[in-house]
């Protein structure tokens, strides 16, 4: 999966669910993270329940596949994080959506899957044309005359590794022609910049923040939720990446096989973002150029 060679990975894929004791399927001992729930059998006119053990995130980016699962299946239930369901309620994969919560999981369905699966389970390739599969309206910003782009410096608990300090971000889009809007949720983090415009309120849900993504130019993130948003949403993107990132960012190019509207910036040196940013920079500007600011 992290080279692009998805036909191998279901092949790989195939051999590892074929070693493993059913026994241990969607074993509660074990972190949600790490379970395994599909057991190899097909969808075909049954009744699918499709788990989001994982992050906001991975949904997001597994979603695409919900409706070739509706295709083959007679109904689909997707026990799915409470945050996304105004973002996924018009998916048309999905007949049911039930809300997950880690002490009470729904019960078995005919047919179980965790969404991560789906691209093994459903034997699809990543590289489908499927982007944007999210439409949403945009909101009402005051934007102003420029290029207007939204930020977000500082990744969730998994790995912090993945943050950009907020004031190395802010003094490299100190552009002029640049207004930047913060769609980071933990905002605190920026202070009282007058660099940074409000966009996303605190506590707002996912929905939210799609529509003010889709009222903006360019999204700026880290590896983050907002990062497969912003991508979901087919919205141009820069993605800053550390050099030891997630596989589902590949090893090197700037492209991304995922999302074909988001630009790749990786860390040359890990922990080092003086070259992502600089290139970063580089390629705003010659944006806001062409856009004669």
């Amino acid at each position: 999966m992290r080279r692009g060679d998805f036909r191998a990975a279901h092949t790989i894929s195939d051999a590892v669910l074929a070693a493993r004791d059913l026994d241990e399927r969607d074993d509660p001992s074990l972190p949600y993270h790490r379970r395994w729930v599909w057991d190899g059998q097909d969808f075909d006119g049954r009744d699918v329940l499709v788990r989001c053990y994982h992050g906001l995130g991975d949904t997001i980016q597994f979603a695409r596949y919900l409706p070739e699962l509706r295709r083959r299946a007679a109904s689909v239930s997707v026990e799915m994080q409470p945050e996304l369901f105004g973002l996924l309620s018009t998916n048309p994969g999905i007949d049911r959506l039930i809300p997950f919560r880690p002490s009470a999981p729904a019960p078995p369905a005919e047919r179980d899957v965790e969404i991560m699966e789906l691209a093994h389970a459903l034997r699809l390739d990543a590289l489908g044309d499927v982007v944007p599969y999210f439409s949403v309206r945009p909101a009402k910003l005051d934007r102003r005359s420029g290029l207007n782009i939204g930020l977000c410096w500082q990744s969730g608990g998994w790995d912090d590794a993945r943050s950009v300090p907020f004031e190395r971000l802010r003094k490299a889009l100190a552009i002029p022609g640049v207004h930047c809007w913060c769609l980071q949720h933990r905002q605190e983090h920026a202070g009282d910049s007058p660099a940074l415009r409000g966009a996303v309120p605190a506590g707002a849900d996912v929905l939210m923040t799609a529509a003010v993504i889709a009222a903006l130019d360019v999204i700026v993130t880290v590896d983050t939720m907002v990062a497969h948003l912003a991508g979901a949403l087919g919205r141009q993107t820069c993605l800053l990446l550390r050099r030891d990132c997630d596989w589902r960012w590949m090893t090197d190019g700037c492209h991304s096989p995922w999302y074909p509207a988001t630009l790749l910036y990786r860390q040359d040196v890990e922990g080092d973002w003086s070259g992502p940013l600089a290139r970063l920079r580089a390629d705003l500007r010659v944006r806001v150029a062409a856009a004669g600011c």
